[in-house]
């Protein structure tokens, strides 16, 4: 293909600007996890493939470690796990966007990448901003936003839809047409999803709802993702105001998986299950795409909005997830890290034992990039904790009460200075009393994975990176435990 000569606002200009000179940070990243250049990065957009290399874009503003005017900040990677910078993709320079380029997806598209994001835009003389759905098409590095933006409005949506939210657009091709789910608000408050398609990526078409929140999972529903996933169809949306169920949704910002099949003449989702999609206080806006070997993989904002932690000294805010194969299996979300993370492995750490009350088993200077496996037999036993990122003042505690078969992350002691959430909790499945967990470890951020992954918890720690001990202990009684430690380096 021939490059393209593309036209770049002022402010598109000066922010590639601003990124390309204020790259160095304050404060060491982490690893393994994607962090924007400088300044502030929250939802990922874009995940997608284009000329055989994964590129991902996320909301991004780069002067400040704060939410502000919405850029389409961007990165690629061979691996899922070694990120390299690009240059920032999309600015808020047009009337239709001047607002704020908010979330969206990418395609390839007639052998170029095109965008096809929300644009932010006020009304006339009023204080009152609009959502409609926009297209750039570039070659990977430049993008040139079309003359027919937009190309997705509010008018067609259902009569007594939110014209204020109509956001986060997510664009698939399935046969000819193309197709776009969009989050959106209906008559009553509560979430909708809305299916439009398209045989060219400009002229769209309403199809349907494809599903309503009814006011039963939060209001808003944000960043929908759909697509079919072994024998299912499957719906991710992140809600807003939540209202907790004990065990099963944390009260805020949250995740949300429908599992079901689309009853094709109606193009409307049949639910047969309704999940957290992570349960953890910092997992946010999930999006996925189909590799080229046939997986499906998703990346989430690791951060929430109830609760932006961000040290005073960094440069830079907001991190993603690693990048996970999901699957569903007996009807529920499965999700571990992608194999690629084992190419990074540095030393591997095999132990068998009987851990025993009162007499603790530490693993001294076990780092804070680690990958940790460990197998619990729980049948004859108290309370089971894991301490990790420790030290003789802080440390993070992952615990197991076998009596209330529940599962405690609790972070109030890992150096956190803001009051904010430190608990939370989930009942995992039984699995003849044997209790597995995954934990990976990146520096400031824990996710785990509960039984092969039928359950994840994802948190921010922003501990002092000199505590890197690991520990386990048990209240009463003894259980046999395995564990395999792997520490990572790049």
């Amino acid at each position: 293909m021939t490059h393209q000569s593309f036209s770049q606002s002022k402010l598109l200009l000066n922010a590639r600007d601003f990124e390309a000179t204020h790259t160095e940070p304050t404060m060491e990243r982490p690893h393994f996890h994607l962090t924007p250049p400088v300044g502030w990065m929250n939802d990922p957009n874009g995940f997608s493939i284009y000329k055989g290399e994964y590129h991902l874009f996320f909301q991004y503003y780069p002067y400040e470690t704060k939410w502000g005017p919405m850029h389409w900040g961007h990165a690629s990677t061979q691996d899922l796990i070694t990120w390299k910078y690009l240059p920032c993709a999309l600015a808020p320079d047009q009337k239709y966007d001047s607002e704020g380029c908010f979330s969206g997806s990418a395609i390839e598209y007639q052998d170029q990448q095109l965008l096809l994001y929300t644009g932010v835009s006020k009304a006339p003389d009023q204080d009152v901003t609009f959502q409609t759905q926009c297209i750039a098409v570039g070659d990977g590095i430049d993008y040139q936003k079309s003359d027919s933006n937009p190309v997705i409005a509010g008018d067609l949506l259902p009569a007594g839809s939110s014209l204020i939210d109509f956001r986060d657009p997510k664009i698939w091709k399935d046969g000819d047409p193309y197709y776009a789910v969009v989050g959106s608000r209906h008559a009553d408050g509560s979430g909708q999803i809305a299916l439009f398609s398209s045989a060219d990526c400009r002229s769209w078409d309403f199809v349907s709802i494809l599903a309503r929140c009814e006011n039963e999972y939060g209001r808003m529903w944000e960043c929908p993702d759909f697509f079919s996933l072994d024998g299912k169809d499957v719906l991710l949306t992140s809600p807003q105001d939540m209202i907790a169920e004990k065990y099963k949704f944390h009260s805020g910002n949250g995740t949300l998986a429908l599992i079901g099949n689309l009853d094709r003449s109606l193009m409307q989702l049949v639910r047969e299950n309704a999940e957290a999609i992570d349960y953890g206080h910092d997992f946010y806006a999930p999006q996925t795409l189909l590799s080229e070997d046939g997986r499906r993989i998703m990346i989430g904002w690791l951060q929430n909005w109830d609760c932006c932690l961000t040290p005073v000294e960094s440069s830079w805010s907001g991190m993603m997830s690693i990048p996970r194969e999901i699957h569903i299996k007996d009807g529920k979300l499965i999700q571990n890290p992608v194999r690629e993370i084992e190419n990074y492995y540095k030393a591997t750490e095999f132990n068998t034992f009987t851990l025993k009350a009162d007499s603790p088993v530490n693993f001294f200077s076990a780092g804070r990039c680690i990958d940790l496996t460990l197998e619990i037999n729980t049948s004859d036993c108290g309370e089971f904790t894991l301490l990790l990122a420790k030290n003789d003042r802080f440390s993070t505690r992952v615990s197991y009460d076998t009596a209330q078969n529940v599962l405690t992350f609790d972070r109030s002691e890992s150096g956190l200075i803001r009051d904010c959430a430190m608990t939370r909790q989930l009942q995992p499945s039984d699995h003849d009393g044997v209790l597995k967990l995954r934990v990976l470890m990146d520096l400031y951020s824990i996710e785990v994975f509960v039984n092969d992954g039928e359950q994840a918890l994802t948190s921010l720690i922003f501990t002092p990176l000199e505590a890197e001990d690991i520990q386990l202990s048990l209240t009463q009684g003894s259980a046999p435990v395995i564990v395999t430690l792997h520490s990572m380096t790049k």
